[in-house]
Order: C-alpha cells, then sequence, then structure tokens
C-alpha cells in the first residue's frame, strides 16, 4: 500500500461475523480494536507487529448483542475509527 487504510467493515449491516480490510505502509505494531457505542472496548483483533502489506481481520459478534460498534485502527503513524452495525 502507499498509505495507511482501514475499510469499510463488509458486510455492513453485519450477522453475526463481518471482515475488515487494511493496509500497512511500513513494519509497525497495529492494533484493532472494538469498542460499543458507550466507548466499552469489547473486542482486540489485532495487537501485533506487522510488516508492509495487504490484511484483513474478522470481528465474529455472536456472544454480542444488536447494536452499533467502532473499530479503531492504531499504530505509530496512524489512527482511524469506522462504525459498523450489527443486526440480528
Amino acid at each position: 500500500p502507499v498509505k495507511f487504510y482501514i475499510s469499510q467493515n463488509f458486510p455492513n449491516p453485519f450477522n453475526p461475523v463481518t471482515k475488515i480490510n487494511y493496509g500497512i505502509v511500513k513494519g509497525t505494531n497495529v492494533s484493532i480494536k472494538v469498542f460499543d457505542l458507550l466507548g466499552k472496548e469489547v473486542a482486540t483483533l489485532v495487537n501485533e507487529y506487522q510488516e508492509s502489506g495487504n490484511y484483513f481481520t474478522t470481528f465474529d459478534a455472536t456472544l454480542y448483542p444488536t447494536g452499533i460498534y467502532f473499530y479503531r485502527i492504531q499504530t505509530n503513524d496512524f489512527t482511524e475509527v469506522r462504525k459498523m452495525s450489527l443486526i440480528r
């Protein structure tokens, strides 16, 4: 990739599993976490050093209630938050 990115999850809305694509420009520590509407962390999807490249992760919300969730990617040089909807 030529820049850091995190794509909108697909599908969205989802039930109960969704996929999140993201890209890393250079080797760095990568954290992707999911938060509920109140800002409480509900899941850590990625928490490791990754080399430059395109990646994806999945969020399985089988144990979570219907609602709006946010996912955040955080690296040394990039942070972005996106919204997703779980509908049962």
